[in-house]
Protein backbone atom coordinates (compact mmCIF):
# COMPACT_ATOMS: atom_id res chain seq x y z
CA UNK A 1 0.00 0.00 0.00
CA UNK A 2 1.33 3.49 -0.69
CA UNK A 3 0.22 6.24 0.85
CA UNK A 4 -2.84 8.22 -0.52
CA UNK A 5 -2.72 11.57 0.94
CA UNK A 6 -4.22 14.19 -1.44
CA UNK A 7 -5.83 17.66 -1.54
CA UNK A 8 -7.26 18.72 1.49
CA UNK A 9 -5.92 15.72 3.26
CA UNK A 10 -2.48 16.44 2.62
CA UNK A 11 -3.13 19.98 3.71
CA UNK A 12 -4.79 18.48 7.15
CA UNK A 13 -1.59 16.61 7.82
CA UNK A 14 0.72 19.51 7.29
CA UNK A 15 -1.82 21.47 10.32
CA UNK A 16 -1.64 18.17 12.48
CA UNK A 17 2.53 18.18 12.04
CA UNK A 18 2.44 21.72 12.35
CA UNK A 19 0.68 22.06 15.03
CA UNK A 20 2.08 19.44 17.03
CA UNK A 21 5.92 20.83 15.87
CA UNK A 22 5.30 24.27 16.99
CA UNK A 23 3.74 22.97 20.41
CA UNK A 24 7.24 21.13 20.66
CA UNK A 25 9.40 24.06 19.90
CA UNK A 26 7.36 26.51 22.65
CA UNK A 27 7.75 23.95 24.96
CA UNK A 28 11.05 22.88 24.38
CA UNK A 29 12.29 26.79 24.06
CA UNK A 30 9.83 26.86 27.87
CA UNK A 31 12.32 24.38 29.37
CA UNK A 32 15.83 25.30 28.10
CA UNK A 33 14.78 29.07 29.51
CA UNK A 34 13.50 27.91 33.00
CA UNK A 35 15.67 24.80 33.35
CA UNK A 36 13.31 21.80 33.20
CA UNK A 37 14.97 20.06 30.61
CA UNK A 38 13.94 16.11 30.64
CA UNK A 39 14.06 13.61 28.00
CA UNK A 40 10.47 12.60 29.20
CA UNK A 41 9.28 16.02 26.92
CA UNK A 42 10.62 14.81 24.12
CA UNK A 43 9.28 10.88 24.86
CA UNK A 44 5.96 12.27 24.91
CA UNK A 45 6.00 14.13 21.42
CA UNK A 46 7.32 11.38 20.26
CA UNK A 47 4.53 9.24 22.05
CA UNK A 48 2.04 12.45 20.24
CA UNK A 49 3.02 11.10 16.63
CA UNK A 50 2.68 7.38 17.54
CA UNK A 51 -0.94 7.55 19.23
CA UNK A 52 -2.36 10.19 17.14
CA UNK A 53 -0.37 10.69 13.35
CA UNK A 54 -0.10 7.03 12.85
CA UNK A 55 -3.83 6.22 13.18
CA UNK A 56 -4.38 8.88 10.94
CA UNK A 57 -1.71 7.51 8.49
CA UNK A 58 -3.82 4.52 8.36
CA UNK A 59 -7.07 5.85 8.07
CA UNK A 60 -5.58 7.52 4.66
CA UNK A 61 -4.06 3.87 3.47
CA UNK A 62 -7.54 2.34 3.93
CA UNK A 63 -9.53 4.84 1.43
CA UNK A 64 -9.44 2.30 -1.02
CA UNK A 65 -12.01 0.00 1.01
CA UNK A 66 -14.54 3.08 1.14
CA UNK A 67 -16.04 2.96 -1.91
CA UNK A 68 -18.26 5.49 -0.12
CA UNK A 69 -15.60 7.91 -0.47
CA UNK A 70 -16.44 9.92 2.59
CA UNK A 71 -17.04 7.46 5.75
CA UNK A 72 -12.90 7.15 5.70
CA UNK A 73 -12.56 11.22 5.18
CA UNK A 74 -14.91 12.15 8.33
CA UNK A 75 -12.89 9.74 10.42
CA UNK A 76 -9.83 11.36 9.43
CA UNK A 77 -10.78 15.20 9.17
CA UNK A 78 -12.56 14.43 12.68
CA UNK A 79 -9.49 12.80 14.30
CA UNK A 80 -7.61 15.76 12.52
CA UNK A 81 -9.33 18.01 14.02
CA UNK A 82 -9.71 16.37 17.52
CA UNK A 83 -5.33 16.41 17.42
CA UNK A 84 -5.34 19.95 16.37
CA UNK A 85 -7.88 21.31 19.29
CA UNK A 86 -6.29 18.92 22.13
CA UNK A 87 -2.62 20.85 21.35
CA UNK A 88 -3.86 24.45 20.94
CA UNK A 89 -6.31 23.90 24.01
CA UNK A 90 -3.34 22.49 26.11
CA UNK A 91 -1.22 25.12 24.92
CA UNK A 92 -3.62 27.90 25.93
CA UNK A 93 -4.33 26.46 29.09
CA UNK A 94 -0.70 26.59 30.43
Amino acid sequence: MTLTLTGLMLYTMWLVLGVMGLSFVVDFVKSLTTGTFSSSMIMSYLQGLLYYVFPLFLLSNMMPLDHSDFIIKVFYYIGALGVVYKYLSSHFKK
